[in-house]
């Protein structure tokens, strides 16, 4: 991959470019954002990383939309985040003014590249970018499932003391509250994880997943997470950009998967070069199943509040 405009030059976003370029994913990152001579920093504290961290990777910053001219890939990170107390869904109404922004910057200036939505709530507007561009669902994703996953194998790794290396965990549904953590697929080297921890453990990790944000805020209190967040879009942007075919949790645009349609949820998705090739329907039992459904109403609940298309 040549190019990748991250759009939203805030921590997510940093972090993001970081390792973007340590890991060489691709040749050139661009930071963009409003705030005047922001990106321009970013982008040059990075660059000065390149000689300690051994990488040739471009980076550089800016505060005009077009320099994301010729990108393979568009990361939106732009945006409000939540504040103590919030909910995702409670910064809607002021998100989706910005993404719509965005989304018409992406469709003037890079009308060819894959989409990763970030910003929050990520299933409702990545849903609204789709709707907005009116491409293939291939083309726009969401992060979350990646974020949420790695929580959770990081609380079991903290309960079980084994290697987070032997640990696989999958999270579904909505990136919220009704988010659902399906314990039954997890597993430490392919033993499920239910062999090491009694089910109440399990269901109090399930929890701490859902609420794995929310906790880091609490803690850090001026700040949302952004470590973590931003390596897992660098985790999907690497599969993509080097055309692995992985196996990721993503947000996806559903059309009859899980019985659901016209709708952005989070589902396990193949990705590569194309973006995503297809979704996995894992077939989930009644309880994961009304679990996922009540999630899904959530989401829902959000893209009635959102404020028609231009023309709609």
């Amino acid at each position: 991959m040549q190019k990748v405009a991250i759009v939203g030059a805030g921590r997510v976003g940093e972090t993001t470019a970081q390792i973007l370029a340590e890991q060489e994913t691709c040749r050139e990152v661009v930071l963009i954002d409003i705030r005047e001579d922001a990106p321009q920093g970013v982008a040059l504290d990075i660059a000065q990383t390149a000689p300690l961290f051994r990488f040739d990777t471009r980076v550089t910053g800016s505060n005009d939309p077009a320099a994301m001219a010729g990108a393979d890939l568009v990361v939106i990170t732009a945006g409000v985040p939540r504040k103590p107390g919030m909910s995702r869904s409670d910064v809607l109404e002021v998100n989706v003014k910005v993404i719509d922004g965005i989304v018409d910057d992406v469709l003037r200036y890079a009308p060819e590249a894959v989409i990763i939505m970030v910003t929050n709530p990520v299933d409702v507007l990545t849903w609204r970018a789709w709707t907005r561009t009116g491409w293939p669902r291939a083309r726009v994703l969401g992060q979350a499932g990646v974020l949420d996953a790695s929580r959770m194998a990081a609380f079991i790794a903290m309960e079980t003391g084994f290697s987070v290396r032997d640990i696989t965990t999958i999270v579904l549904g909505g990136h919220g509250d009704a988010m659902v953590p399906v314990a039954r697929f997890c597993t430490v080297n392919g033993v499920p994880v239910s062999h090491f921890l009694e089910e109440d453990r399990l269901e109090e990790i399930v929890q701490r997943t859902r609420d794995g944000g929310a906790e880091i805020l609490s803690l850090r209190k001026i700040s949302s997470a952004y470590d973590a967040p931003g390596a897992a879009v660098a985790e999907m942007v690497d599969a993509i950009a080097r055309n692995r075919r992985r196996l990721l949790p993503c947000v996806a645009i559903l059309e009859g998967e899980y019985g659901e349609r016209d709708i952005a949820m989070g589902v396990p998705c193949v990705l590569d070069r194309s973006g995503l090739t297809y979704i996995v329907d894992l077939g989930l039992n009644a309880q994961e199943q009304a679990a996922f459904a009540a999630s899904a109403a959530g989401v829902r609940a959000d893209i009635e509040r959102l404020p028609p298309l231009p023309g709609g």
